[in-house]
């Protein structure tokens, strides 16, 4: 007999006692009936009492001690489930293929996908586990090469993998606020995930040839006026927050793009100001602030030369044009 604590949505603790031989608790929190097949020696299981539908989430999370032979599948689950070993070993049947796993190894559960595990006979693995759901949840893995191809992950320091998903677990047990520990609960499986993907580097697709230093120094320059032209932005400024020297940056900057860093910088105010005229109601004047003048008559004057129209008048020329279709 064993004794078990569950961690469930009702926001409260239950501890039960049950036979390893006709009743246990799975992966996914719920309680199972049994054959004579000895079920999983279960720690503790945490779930999520109010996952967000954002693009990423952790529905619950757990730990085991699996006894020989316990075996899961075959079945299908309609959220991504992942386990990372950390004593012993078993095996992940997926499409097909069977794939050994020991310490460092996670194994990945696609939904829809057709899989069984199984715990050795002689050396059973123990794993910590995580259902993850949001939309962007396989994406995300695809970007770290985590695919049904490649859903073997082998981690050197799984020691830090086991921190993070006893802290997930931690988070889950947070029930003053739900909303919280849902936040927090997030943070650190991306904290997971992003530990699985520097493991996983090698199957990560670079998607195009590595950029030169200088391309990255104009990208990074370029990165940087696009989230702060609000601001007031000077050559000398943006050099120096950025750690580069006044004339290689605009030498740089000239070569990769055909135009001065202030060049750039006033296409990207110009082009932020016609977007406002046309979506907003906001005056000339809170508009010229929002795209870093203060001065609005000097703003109008910069718009002019730009578009060959005062902003009044492209805002009226443009909105009767879409009146008109």
């Amino acid at each position: 007999m064993r004794r078990f604590r569950v961690w469930k949505k009702a926001e409260r603790v239950w501890t039960f006692v049950v036979s390893k031989v006709n009743l246990a608790v799975d992966d996914q929190g719920g309680i199972a009936l049994i054959n004579s097949t000895p079920y999983n020696n279960c720690n503790s299981i945490a779930t999520n009492s109010a996952p967000s539908h954002g693009e990423l989430t952790a529905l619950f999370s757990g730990d085991a001690n699996p006894y020989p032979e316990h075996q899961i599948g075959p079945t299908i689950h309609d959220y991504i489930l992942i386990h990372t070993v950390f004593a012993g070993e078993g095996y992940y049947e997926l499409a097909g293929k069977r794939y050994t796993c020991s310490a460092g190894d996670t194994f990945v559960i696609f939904p829809g996908a057709l899989i069984t595990y199984i715990a050795d006979p002689i050396n059973p693995w123990q794993y910590a586990w995580a259902g993850i759901g949001g939309h962007a949840a396989l994406s995300v893995l695809a970007a770290l090469g985590i695919t049904q191809e490649q859903p073997i992950v082998h981690s050197p320091r799984y020691r830090k993998l086991k921190v993070l998903y006893a802290r997930l677990r931690q988070s889950l047990m947070t029930y003053t606020h739900p909303a919280l520990a849902n936040l927090e609960s997030s943070g650190i499986l991306r904290l997971l995930l992003h530990e699985l993907g520097q493991a996983n580097a090698q199957h990560i697709a670079q998607g195009s040839a590595p950029l030169s230093d200088i391309e990255r120094q104009v990208d990074q320059a370029i990165r940087w006026m696009s989230l702060q032209f609000y601001q007031a932005i000077s050559v000398e400024h943006m050099a120096k927050s950025l750690g580069y020297h006044r004339t290689h940056l605009s030498k740089m900057f000239k070569r990769k793009t055909g135009k001065s860093p202030m060049q750039y910088l006033l296409a990207i105010r110009m082009e932020k100001a016609q977007e406002l005229l046309l979506s907003t109601s906001l005056t000339i004047d809170e508009i010229a602030s929002s795209v870093g003048y203060q001065d609005s008559l000097y703003f109008s004057k910069q718009f002019r030369q730009w578009c060959g129209l005062s902003p009044t008048g492209y805002r009226k020329f443009k909105l009767e044009e879409l009146q008109h279709g």
